[in-house]
Formats: C-alpha cells, structure tokens, sequence
C-alpha cells in the first residue's frame, strides 16, 4: 500500500508543476510576448521543493496521504504564478520592487520545514505531552503585536525584526489547536457532562463552560488591541468546533455562537477599525459617493474594485496577463489575490481553486476520520478547520460575504508567515494520516487470521482457528479445528 501511494503522489506531483509551469508561460506570453525571464528558476525550484518534499514522506511517512502534498504543491504554484504576473503589472504602474521571488524562498523555507518537522516528529502523539508550553508560547506571539508592533493597514498583527516582520497569529493557529486537541482529549468526559436545561436546549455548566470563556476573552482581547478581526474569528471558531467534536453537545455550538454574536456587536460598535470594516462591507459603492456623504470610515475603494474585478472576468475569464488586477492596489497581493483569478480566469477558475482547497480539507478530516487515537483524531480535525475558517473569511471578505479580515489567503497570497504555517500545517496533517495508516495495517495484520482460511498476523505467526489450512512461523502445517496449528 505504502509504494502504491508514494508512486500516486509522485504522479501527481508531476501533473502539479506541469499545471503551475504551462500556466506561467501561457501568463508570459500574453504579457511580454515570449517566456517570462524567470522561467526556468521557477520551473526548477518548483520541481526541486516538491522532490524534496516527496522524498521526505517516503522516507518518513511512506503511508501518508497521497493527496496532501500535491495540493499543497499546486497552491503554491498557482500562488507563486500569480505573483509574477502580478509583479510585472505592479511595477510598471506603481514602481517598487517584486515579490514573487521573495515568496519562492518562503514557500522554499516552509518545504525545509516540512522536512524537518517529519524527520523529528516521528509520531504526532509526542505533541500531547507539552500543552500548557505550547499554549504559553502561543498566547506569548498572539499578544506580542499589541506592544511591539505599529500600526500596519489598520491592523497590529506584524513583529518586524530588521527589514523581516513575522506575523505569529500564522502560527499560533497550529499551536492553539495542538492545545485544545491535548486538553480536549484529557478533559471531553467533564465537558460532554450535562448542565442546566434553558428553553429545550441543555447548556453547559458554569465550570465547564470556563474555557470558553477564556477563548472569548482573548478573542476580544486581540480585536480591540490588535484589531486583528481575521484572528479573532479562526481563534474562537475552531475552539466551538472542536468542543463539538469532543463533547458531540449542540448545546456548546448555540453557547459558542451566542457569545461571538454579543463579542462582535459590542466591538463592532465601539472599535472604530473593525466598525469602519463593516461599515465599508455594508455600503461598498459608497466610497463613490462626495465625501461629505459617505459613511462614516470607508476609506479604500478596494471592496468596490474586487466587485467590478469578478464582474468583469465573467464566467471563463479574459485570460491569464489580459485583466486589470493591479487597479486594486497593494491589497491585490495578499487577500485580494484571488480577485486575479476572478478576473483572469472566471468564475471556472475560482470555482476551481476553491475546490482545491475543499479536496484539502476533506483530506484532512478524512485523516480525523481513519485515526484511531482521540488526540490524533482532534488534531487533525482542528487543523482541517483552522484551513477552511480562513479560506473562508478570505473569500468572504473579498467577495463581500463577510467584512474584510486581512488575512492571507493560504499558500497563493503574499506572505513570508502564511507559507511556511501553512506549510507546518500540512505536515502534520501528514504525519497524523501516516500513523493512521500504519495502525490500520497493523490491526488489520494481527486480526487477519482469526477467520478465515488462512491465520496468519502481523509477522506471518499466529494460529488459524477456522478452514483447512494454518500457517505459522514456518508457513505450513495442518490446522486443528478450533485449536492452533504446529507449524
């Protein structure tokens, strides 16, 4: 099983960089004319991080999903191709610098650590014995923007450190789902309890209701001193949905919703960043408007731009090289991003990147699915959600579902902090799905033998207890009705 699904992800990982390479020309040729000038480095490092990243699993993982890696491959090729196509408009009407090749080494480093988070963490079990260190980390990066980061695009959410700045909510995200995957397990018995019956619904008791308190608080605390909305959302939305999947208590869902309903309508109304963001999702063509007449706190006419950018691309697109993405501004390099895709591919192209990403997370809570311990199970469910939460308020906001986040979409945006999270993230979701795989294949081994016409386990031995044969450590013999065999 293990050759079979290392030769599929090979395949696919081949059929990945043949999508991200041919998309790359066909941008160039409608830009420049001819290949772009940085063809072959992309072509090649693309290849090299994905044989990189292939070698690892089969020496580390050689049971894992096959599907994970290749769509992470593809994400990030798409991610780095739209980068330099956008790259090539942005500096010819706004000057500066380009980015792509920037985020090829963050989505080269983010590989490294794939590597090495699979070489070192030979069981995802080992991650349980240390929650409160790494939830003490985590609440450490998660409030270090508030006193040691300036304002940047409304937000603090950045650490810079020379000319590098590190965005710690990217991963936070994985260190507060390992947290709630390791208390959730030792603790589900308590919570799963019944409390207090209110209006048919069966709500949690006062100190089991606690930790939820807890992750209310801090979102808050992170909305109104960092005016990090994106965060605040993925924060406490993957702590209700892993209580669900704990507890199994619906109860938890209606008191979880009910608590950032009130959390969002109070800071909502008084925190004048995230007030103006849903302001602007309100009444996106007001900034159109003479500006004694706008409401108040709409200040950026990117919303309305993303809008006319979908509309314009219509349903198959005007091709790769062929929009106007750049009209949109900075924004169009990180969570505007897929308003490229809108334009120049359609509505066929989102619906298409959209459903990498669904296959993404369907694999990984199919790998919740198949493992057998609960940590394992929680661990990757938590990751699974944390991906799609911020797939969706991105496209959400971009798209005028939701207020805008600011957060960056996951492998195609720009950002250092984002691709190797993301990165990390998919390497866990990995190692979880090959432990999966190889405790099914060892239960299946050790059982095999107990009905059938054949007993043989694990390592060929055991007694066949029914049919007409029994092979033992020798692999022959007669086989004793009901009894053992003497091979």
């Amino acid at each position: 099983m293990s050759a079979g699904r290392r030769r599929a992800e090979l395949a696919l990982l081949v059929l990945a960089v043949a999508i991200a390479a041919g998309g790359h020309a066909g941008a160039g040729l409608a830009l420049e004319g001819r290949l772009p000038s940085g063809y072959l480095p992309y072509v090649l490092g693309l290849s090299t991080l994905a044989l990189l990243a292939h070698l690892a699993v089969r020496r580390f993982a050689r049971c894992a999903d096959p599907l994970l890696l290749p769509l992470a491959v593809l994400l990030s090729g798409l991610g780095l191709l739209l980068l330099s196509r956008l790259d090539h408009s942005y500096v010819r009407e706004y000057g500066g610098e380009e980015v792509a090749a920037g985020q090829a080494l963050w989505s080269a480093v983010g590989a490294v650590g794939l590597v090495l988070l699979l070489a070192v963490v030979r069981h995802h079990r080992v991650l349980q014995r240390y929650p409160y260190l790494v939830m003490s980390v985590a609440l450490v990066l998660l409030m270090a923007p508030a006193f040691f980061s300036g304002d940047r695009y409304g937000a603090k959410r950045w650490i810079f450190v020379g000319p590098l700045s590190l965005q710690p909510g990217e991963f936070v995200k994985i260190m507060i789902v390992i947290f709630f995957a390791a208390y959730l397990t030792a603790n589900r018995d308590a919570l799963a309890l019944a409390g207090h019956r209110a209006f048919g619904v069966t709500l949690p008791r006062g100190r089991n209701a606690g930790p939820v308190v807890v992750v209310w608080v801090l979102s808050l605390l992170v909305l109104v001193f960092e005016r990090d909305l994106g965060t605040s959302l993925i924060f406490f939305g993957v702590f209700v949905a892993m209580l669900y999947m704990a507890t199994h208590r619906t109860s938890w869902v209606l008191f979880g919703v009910a608590m950032a309903a009130v959390g969002a309508f109070v800071v909502g109304s008084l925190e004048p960043h995230v007030k103006g963001r849903v302001t602007a999702w309100l009444n996106p063509l007001a900034i159109y408007l003479p500006p004694d007449e706008r409401p108040a706190g709409i200040v950026s006419d990117q919303p309305a731009q993303a809008l006319f950018s979908f509309a314009t691309g219509g349903l198959t697109g005007t091709g790769l090289g062929e929009g106007q993405p750049w009209l949109i501004r900075f924004a169009g390099r990180s969570d505007f991003i897929l308003t490229t895709v809108g334009e120049e591919l359609g509505l066929l192209g989102v619906t298409l990147v959209l459903l990498l990403y669904a296959l993404l997370v369907e694999r990984g809570l199919r790998t919740a699915l198949v493992a057998r311990d609960p940590f394992g199970k929680l661990l990757a469910f938590g990751l699974s959600v944390t991906l799609a939460l911020q797939v969706f308020v991105v496209v959400g906001g971009v798209t005028g579902l939701v207020p805008l986040t600011g957060k960056a979409l996951p492998f195609l945006a720009q950002g250092g902090s984002s691709a190797v999270a993301n990165w990390l993230l998919v390497a866990l979701l990995i190692r979880i799905s090959n432990s999966a795989a190889e405790a099914a294949l060892h239960g299946a081994g050790t059982g095999a033998g107990r009905t059938g016409a054949t007993g043989k386990g694990a390592t060929g031995k055991g007694p066949a207890r029914k049919g007409t044969t029994g092979k033992g450590a020798a692999g022959k013999g007669p086989a004793k009705p009901g009894g053992a065999d003497k091979g």
